[in-house]
């Protein structure tokens, strides 16, 4: 009599439906991770009052919308499967949140592509995808020392215009950001190449930073000084226009370019090394503090610690330097024709702030130009591609071609 084997029940005829089960709760996981990531900084981009999400939210999805929008493309697809496979619910609302979080990511696309043709920009968007960063080759022409202060040699970037063998051009000395305290001019090499491309001679400076030790709000403005006289002492060399030499600075350096500016024109600053410039022939300030006591008394992102690192104290103990370093102190007629560029998002220089500081300019009939870019936020233009950054970039181009 021969015997009869039979499968035993829950092994090898269970395994397929094991695994059909193990990899749906693999794809509906990575689903949720990719719902929670989108949708938490929709959220903030959209709602900047949130605690947290409203913080990071602005600086991820104004800078990179269209990148979230994939990734919320893949979520969607992974929640539908999900979904099918036999989760229901949870496969229902996974694809619910990605595909509203994707609806959001592109809705900041679109009004910030909005923008980009609206200040006339050719809009590239394999940069938007692939420069995260300064291009590689975003390489000055030259680099000088321009200053020795404190035993401490500052240098200049120099970008020359193609242009420049032909004709001049105009020109300006840019600041980078960092607080005062923080960061050199190499911050300023994608937006400093992209210039000399387009026909406008970038010298971009480093500049004496402040440490607990040194307080540097004595110290910056002469070296912004220097590098202006520096500027025009080498305009014939560089094929520069010296008549059309402008200052400008991002963050702390636009403050420091505005103050430095706008004290030269108002004849009240003068030079403690060598002879006092000329002033710029105009001003720009990207996201600048416009008034140094209202970084420390806001407190917003580390304003507070800048703002006393700067002055080497507190508004109640050095209230004079806090009002000589401040560019809304200096604001009346007369001034440079000036170009200011923040972000809606913006928690430290504020948008309100900044469009305030305009009026107070055009108040006093200064030639003055404030643009407010869609879902961006403070430094706005570290993503080389962004659309924002694009745009910025040729609002300043625009601006500092303008003869008058």
């Amino acid at each position: 009599m021969s015997e009869v084997s039979y499968p035993v029940p829950g092994s090898q005829a269970s395994s397929p439906g094991r695994i059909k089960r193990s990899l749906r709760v693999v794809l509906a996981s990575v689903a949720s991770v990719l719902a929670f990531f989108t949708s938490a900084i929709m959220l903030g981009a959209y709602f900047p009052a949130i605690p947290k999400a409203g913080v990071i939210g602005p600086v991820v999805g104004g800078q990179y919308p269209l990148h979230i929008a994939l990734i919320g493309i893949v979520g969607t697809a992974l929640g539908t499967l999900a979904w099918r496979s036999g989760l229901v619910r949870w496969g229902r609302v996974l694809t619910a949140v990605t595909a509203l979080s994707t609806t959001a990511a592109l809705g900041i696309g679109s009004v910030q592509f909005t923008a980009t043709r609206d200040a006339g920009t050719k809009v590239s968007f394999r940069q938007v995808f692939s420069q995260l960063a300064s291009p590689v080759g975003a390489a000055p022409d030259a680099t000088h020392v321009y200053a020795t202060h404190d035993g401490e040699a500052l240098e200049a970037d120099v970008y020359l215009a193609k242009e420049s063998r032909d004709s001049k051009v105009p020109a300006i000395v840019l600041a980078h950001a960092g607080g005062f305290h923080t960061f050199d001019k190499s911050d300023l090499r994608g937006i400093g190449r992209w210039l000399a491309d387009h026909g406008v001679a970038v010298i971009a400076v480093d500049y004496r930073l402040a440490t607990p030790e040194r307080p540097t709000w004595n110290k910056a403005p002469q070296d912004l000084m220097t590098a202006l006289g520096w500027t025009r002492e080498h305009a014939d060399e560089y094929g520069i226009d010296s008549s059309r030499i402008s200052l400008g600075g991002m963050s702390a350096g636009g403050t420091l370019a505005m103050n430095t500016a706008y004290r030269l024109k108002n004849g009240t600053i003068r030079a403690t090394d060598g002879a006092t410039p000329k002033p710029p022939f105009s001003v720009v300030g990207f996201y600048p503090g416009t008034d140094v006591d209202g970084m420390w008394k806001e407190d917003v992102a580390g304003t507070r610690e800048a703002a006393e690192l700067f002055t080497g104290g507190t508004p109640a103990r050095y209230p004079e330097r806090y009002r000589e370093v401040s560019p809304i102190t200096d604001v009346q007629e007369g001034l440079q024709r000036t170009l200011l560029v923040v972000g809606d998002r913006d928690r430290s220089a504020r948008p309100d702030t900044i469009k305030d500081f305009g009026a107070s300019l055009r108040a006093k009939e200064v030639d003055t130009t404030v643009k407010e870019l869609p879902f961006a936020e403070h430094a706005f233009d570290d993503a080389y591609g962004s659309l924002t950054s694009q745009t910025s970039r040729q609002i300043l181009l625009d601006f500092l071609n303008k003869n008058t």
